[in-house]
């Protein structure tokens, strides 16, 4: 019996359009791991083995969620900073629709601005004080012996 050449087991599914495909979902709706395995059809751990395989693959998905992070990182400092943007209203006047373009103006979210800053600028900005202590416990213990000698001690007639 001849040996056989090359790679052992089930051949793999990837498609080279996949890659495009992933890079589009990812940009577009920031779909997860778990999402892309669903819509190809594969398990959970497929797409994490053709991410370590295929480089393209792996490059496509950085890409499209470094596109969807990037979105919600500018939305996010909209919403922060207050925006505004065209609009359109349509109403009926006399049996007739009327389209009243104006201009909508959503102001600074403060949540918007606290989540920015605690997360942009953690070290002026983070709740979590940190506390340096410069005494050990033994030397804590040994001033509270002496404070309760010198009380007792007091104490005495």
């Amino acid at each position: 019996m001849a040996a056989r050449k090359g790679k052992v087991g089930r051949p793999s599914a990837y498609r080279t359009e996949y890659a495009a495909t992933a890079e589009r979902l990812c940009a577009l709706f920031g779909a997860t791991s778990k999402e892309l395995a669903e819509f190809f059809g594969v398990a959970d751990s497929t797409i994490r083995l053709w991410a370590k395989a295929e480089p393209e693959f792996s490059a496509a998905l950085k890409g499209g969620r470094e596109t969807a992070d990037a979105k919600v990182t500018r939305r996010l400092f909209e919403r922060a900073c207050g925006f505004e943007h065209d609009a359109v209203k349509i109403m009926q006047y006399e049996g007739q629709p009327v389209i009243v373009p104006y201009r909508e103006k959503y102001p600074p979210d403060t949540t918007a601005c606290i989540f920015w800053l605690k997360n942009r600028r953690p070290d002026l900005w983070r709740e979590k004080v940190e506390v340096e202590h410069s005494v050990s416990i033994a030397e804590t213990l040994k001033r509270r012996r002496e404070r309760a000698r010198a009380r007792t001690a007091k104490e005495r007639p």
